[in-house]
């Protein structure tokens, strides 16, 4: 800790999700000592990243492509479990087994230009400088809210993927489904079990995917987000270019008319949702399972984002500010891709601090040869 009270290390990590733990692990294995060279901050209550708050009838086994973190498998998990419990356990574990000394719950709430190349990283626990910065934040935090004409009279009630509660809370209700990702479909079959009536909508027909998601679509789907990243561009949904897995249940939930989609409605009314050919549905609830954005607000006092909105990267890096690494955003948002985000941020960083000497004030000069 310097004189003014602000605490120097080499880098910061936001977040402690899948991405956040990978780098902290990777930062470890290359020599950085948390605390005295790295210090993990993370906005949650607890360990578990962005699973946590996961409705509790997400069971471990309906998780698709949950990928182990770097170092520890993650064995003998019981399928019937919630994943909220399962991989917030085996994340607590992992923090543990490596010894990564994550502080929470801190909330990063401003990035900016530290002076001497260093980067200060402002929270409600005080002050960072670093000379790197990785952002982990993913996007639980920022949930989409498109607006409608009419939304604010809806006389039921209104709420987000963030905030479903399981299929119980809708018994008896009729209830509007809105989104064509993953999470909708998984609420629509769910509510449709114990739901009076259920009204599926999305702003572009569905596409179901057939067939298993071989290597080769993983990086079609890949090479589609980056491409986006590369212009500047906000990423995509995952869904929006991989497209619905086809399981068995959706199949039984086709056949039985679950799944007929309509189109996007035009106008929210005080009883439910119409369309500008006088079509009307009724409805107490309307649950919007319209995704998230990434959180990076905190980032905004840098200027990294481009005309299109998005933040340019090259790796993990960003363009316009090559100190501040993302991982978990844009090609990296999957659980394997987050890992080896976290292990290429690392690797960007060694050669950055290797080459920029710690300015008069900065913190130690150790070796940075110990392999990745």
């Amino acid at each position: 800790m310097n004189e003014t009270g602000v605490r120097d290390v080499e880098a910061v990590v936001v977040g402690a999700g899948q991405a956040g733990l990978s780098a902290a692990y990777h930062l470890r294995r290359a020599g950085y000592e948390p605390e005295r060279d790295f210090v993990v901050l993370d906005r949650s209550p607890r360990p578990g990243g962005a699973w946590q708050f996961r409705w509790p009838t997400l069971t471990y086994g309906k998780v698709h492509g949950m990928h182990a973190l770097p170092g520890m498998e993650l064995t003998d998990a019981d399928d019937d479990r919630p994943s909220s419990e399962v991989i917030a356990g085996y994340f607590a574990d992992y923090e543990r087994a490596f010894g990564l000394r994550v502080r929470r719950p801190v909330d990063v709430r401003a990035v900016r230009e530290g002076g001497g190349g260093r980067l200060r990283v402002e929270t409600s626990e005080g002050v960072w400088s670093a000379r790197a910065l990785i952002n982990a934040t993913g996007t639980w935090e920022r949930p989409f809210w498109p607006r409608y004409p009419g939304g604010e009279g809806f006389r039921g009630r209104q709420l987000h993927t963030a905030d479903y509660p399981g299929p119980d809370a809708f018994a008896g209700l009729r209830v509007v489904v809105v989104g064509g990702g993953t999470s909708a479909v998984q609420h629509l079959l769910e509510i449709a079990e114990v739901a009076d009536a259920t009204t599926w909508v999305t702003r572009r027909p569905p596409v179901f995917r057939e067939g298993p998601f071989d290597e080769a679509r993983g990086r079609d789907a890949v090479a589609l987000v980056e491409r986006r990243v590369r212009e500047g561009l906000p990423p995509q949904s995952v869904v929006s270019v991989t497209g619905l897995p086809m399981t068995t249940a959706m199949e039984r939930a086709r056949a039985a008319g679950v799944l007929d989609r309509l189109p996007m409605f035009d106008r929210v009314t005080p009883t439910g949702v119409a369309w500008a050919d006088g079509t009307a549905v009724d409805a107490d609830v309307i649950l919007w399972a319209t995704g998230f954005r990434a959180a990076l607000g905190h980032l905004a006092p840098l200027g990294l984002r481009e005309a299109g909105g998005g933040i340019r990267l090259e790796g993990t890096r960003a363009v316009r500010d090559p100190r501040v690494h993302l991982v978990g955003y844009g090609p990296s948002a999957s659980t394997i891709g987050a890992n080896r985000a976290g292990r290429a941020a690392v690797r960007e960083i060694r050669t950055l601090l290797a080459e920029s000497p710690p300015d008069a004030a900065g913190s130690s000069q150790r070796a940075l040869a110990a392999a990745v």
